[in-house]
């Protein structure tokens, strides 16, 4: 019988948060081990559940709308979301220039596809979101990788970025709060990245997803509200992570700045979100609930001193720092950290390895610092959600199994 391969448009796709280690932790599971998955920003397993008015404005709507919507999402969702960017100042924004989405995943997929042909080169943050690369890839385009730089709290190095811009280059992404670092951006750096984008005309392409998810009174700046008029800027925002409600599936993008220059990249936006039809348009009915004005400056207290996200962060930070071997940088938003590892007193050369042989020891699931297109063996991510006696265990283990780790 005939075989069918995989498409080579694939061939230097990867996604290893869900990777070939993931593929292990399924297989151990499948034969009745136990694994704790840190691996995935899911935090609907470690006990947080979405605020009851977001999952009642769900639940409402069942009986009533249960067709297709505008592609670009249901009025009042944009509205809402119109009236969020323009408090955090993205301003001239337009429901058309609002697009819902089935997540930010799908929307990230979608903003490459329609801008890039064959050879195209996108700038991307290292280490990134792993699908960011991807999507660039699976558009025909080539991802070029600038280095975000560990000692100076994972902001990007400005230089190695305008190094790195050729006359090939069309767009920079930039992941502010950063995934998988933690860190946020200062206003003067953002205004250094724009700086590039003007003088090289390159789109900035904004992930967001965890503006909401902030701590130590940590300030975040959305790049396109300094961005200006001549800078055109693709916004990335949802409420997957910052409400919990990651599996409801709900994102949205949003276009602001010099939209003149690039009518022909929306003309292709809008074919390609009518060719979905919509996204899901329960979810969608949430979005103006959850954006509530009076919400808007509001600070989850689990996010603040004894509440659960925020001393889960001091917890981990300060015992992977506590283990020989190990440093990081404490992350500033968000729930993930991505410390690093002393390969020259493990002998490690293979961070997957590394990772790999941990989880077969201690049953704990992490990501490889090379699944978010981390040159060096030297880094893998923890996801720091579970609670404190699960996370306390998890280290627990990684201090015991270093012990005599050797590869």
């Amino acid at each position: 019988m005939r075989e069918f391969s995989k498409s080579h448009k694939l061939d230097y796709v990867c996604y290893d948060i869900r990777g070939p280690v993931m593929d292990k932790a399924n297989e151990m599971e499948a034969n009745g081990e136990k694994i704790l998955k840190l691996n995935i920003g899911n935090p609907a397993p470690f006990g947080f559940t979405a605020p009851k008015n977001v999952v009642d404005a769900v639940s409402d709507s069942l009986s009533v709308d249960q067709g297709y919507s505008d592609s670009h999402g249901i009025l009042a969702a944009r509205q809402a979301i119109i009236r969020y960017d323009s408090y955090r100042g993205i301003n001239g924004v337009t429901p058309a220039d609002i697009y819902t989405g089935n997540g930010v995943s799908e929307l990230i997929t979608m903003s490459m596809q329609g801008l890039l042909d064959n050879g195209d080169e996108v700038l991307v943050p290292a280490p990134d979101y792993p699908l960011w690369t991807a999507s660039v890839t699976l558009a025909g385009g080539n991802a070029v990788h600038y280095i975000c730089d560990e000692q100076s709290d994972w902001n990007p190095d400005l230089a190695d970025i305008e190094r790195k811009i050729t006359p090939k280059t069309k767009a920079i992404v930039i992941i502010n709060p950063n995934n998988p670092t933690g860190a946020v951006y200062e206003k003067a750096l953002l205004e250094g990245i724009v700086k590039l984008a003007r003088e090289h005309g390159l789109i900035i392409f904004s992930d967001e997803i965890y503006d909401r998810l902030l701590m130590d009174d940590t300030v975040h700046t959305s790049i396109a509200s300094i961005a200006g008029d001549d800078v055109f800027c693709v916004t990335f925002g949802g409420l997957s992570k910052s409400h919990m409600t990651a599996g409801f599936r709900c994102g949205w993008m949003t276009l602001s700045g010099n939209k003149g220059a690039a009518h022909g990249y929306i003309e292709g936006l809008n074919m390609l979100s009518s060719m979905r039809l919509c996204s899901n348009v329960p979810a969608q009915h949430m979005i103006e609930t959850a954006l509530n004005p009076d919400s808007f400056g509001a600070n989850d207290p689990q996010l603040r001193s004894g509440g659960r996200i925020y001393e889960q962060r001091n917890f981990i930070y300060n015992a992977l720092n506590s283990i020989d071997g190990i440093t990081a940088v404490k992350p500033k938003a968000a729930f993930y950290i991505f410390p690093k590892i002393d390969v020259r007193k493990f002998n490690i050369t293979d961070d997957e390895k590394f990772v790999l042989d941990f989880l077969k020891e201690k049953k704990i699931l992490l990501v490889h610092g090379g699944g978010f297109h981390w040159e060096h063996p030297d880094h893998f991510r923890i996801v720091y959600l579970p609670d404190m006696q699960t996370l306390r265990s998890s280290m627990d283990g990684l201090a015991d199994f270093l012990k005599d780790y050797r590869q």
